[in-house]
């Protein structure tokens, strides 16, 4: 079997994605309060659902394949022209259509690190060598990112904010990096979180799209929109970029439900002001919190914080599920002692404050224990 696969696949160490809660009600006999992958908990736009459910008499049919209604519903809230826009089952699926498109054999892919796993695994499976700029103060370190460009590099991918440090980096810091890149690379700005960023100084990086440059966009209806079951994201870039990309997208990538969900899902806007809202006071009630228990968190800018636990994270993510709640460890982001966590409803925020007081509570205990079997030696 081993000789049959390729070894760009082999070398690929498969994502963990973190686990249902349905497995994990029934695991333990508990009801369980998920706060692990980053999901809007005011969940989806009621507009949406309704548009659902209209549509599932037509589920017989194939998809438009060109998502023509939702392509110039984008377009106008962008302000691009819909031949700017292309569609992927998630954004996953359009990072993946990138590095097919443009990525050829040993050429580079710059990211940062700890960063969204998936730029690794599509660099790899198509020959890509990977180069990993570590974070700076938890943020993109655009200098260094830049510093390391060579005639090799081709696609850098920038998550802005960064997942899962929920960090950004602002529009001077674009600009002075995108006047260093070379005119043969291509930048990929990830923006799954752009609708809860807060700050001002955030950049526009359509306007680089718009005045020609080597830009893809990429934003999704998961988060903010609360369509992340439904699996739809999309990129925006120049005509070309687009009409290239389309070669490697498959057809009817995109099912029915998910376009006239993400139709209805754009269109309510109330529903974004009140996700937002929700997610800016559900941040400051966790920081007031951790502040109290002493414990290092990162401010972010997306709907996740980013908190060290002053333990083995896997452990503390262990007991945090034997008490109802279901956070992401980051072992596997080489950050060994956080933890990061969805900011939740007001109810699920002080549930998960609670269950983390306990688990604090109990790892001190085990930690004194341990001084004092040390202290009688």
């Amino acid at each position: 079997m081993d000789e049959l696969v390729r070894r760009e696949v082999k070398n690929i160490e498969p994502y963990e994605p973190g686990k249902p809660i349905e497995e994990v009600e029934r695991e333990l006999g508990i009801k369980a309060v998920k706060m692990a992958s980053n999901e809007n908990a005011l969940g989806p736009s009621l507009r949406a659902v309704a548009a659902i459910k209209s549509a599932l008499g037509k589920i017989n049919l194939y998809p438009d394949g060109g998502a023509h209604y939702l392509k110039n519903l984008l377009a106008e809230h962008l302000k691009v022209r819909k031949e700017n826009v292309i569609l992927g089952n998630g954004s996953d699926e359009i990072i993946r259509i990138i590095t097919e498109t443009f990525l050829n054999e040993d050429e580079e892919v710059v990211f940062a690190e700890p960063g969204f796993i998936i730029y690794r695994l599509a660099a790899v499976v198509m020959s890509g060598k990977c180069v990993s700029v570590p974070l700076k103060n938890y943020t993109h370190d655009l200098e260094a990112m830049s510093q390391a460009i060579n005639e090799r590099t081709k696609l850098i991918f920038i998550a802005n904010p960064n997942n899962p440090t929920g960090t950004m980096v602002n529009a001077d810091k674009v600009a002075s990096f995108m006047k260093r890149l070379p005119e043969n690379v291509v930048v990929i700005f990830d923006e799954a979180y752009y609708e809860y960023v807060d700050c001002n100084d955030f950049p526009e990086t359509i306007d680089y799209v718009k005045n020609g440059r080597n830009v893809i966009t990429l934003r999704t209806f998961s988060k903010v929109y609360g369509l992340a079951g439904l699996r739809i994201g999309y990129g925006i870039a120049g005509e070309k970029f687009i009409g290239e990309m389309n070669r490697v997208r498959q057809p009817f990538n995109v099912n029915s439900l998910a376009q006239v969900a993400a139709r209805a899902a754009l269109e309510d806007k109330e529903h974004v002001r009140k996700s937002r809202r929700a997610n800016s006071e559900g941040k400051e009630f966790l920081y007031q919190e951790f502040t109290r228990m002493k414990i290092t968190y990162v401010p972010s800018q997306a709907n996740f914080v980013l908190v060290d636990v002053g333990m083995n994270a896997d452990k503390a993510t262990e007991r945090l599920i034997k008490e109802g709640i279901i956070v992401r460890s980051m072992r596997m982001y080489n950050l060994p002692n956080f933890i990061r966590v969805t900011v939740g409803t007001e109810e699920q925020n002080e549930k998960f404050i609670k269950a983390l007081r306990k688990v604090e509570m109990v790892a001190a205990g085990f930690s004194l224990r341990e001084k004092e079997s040390t202290d009688c030696l």
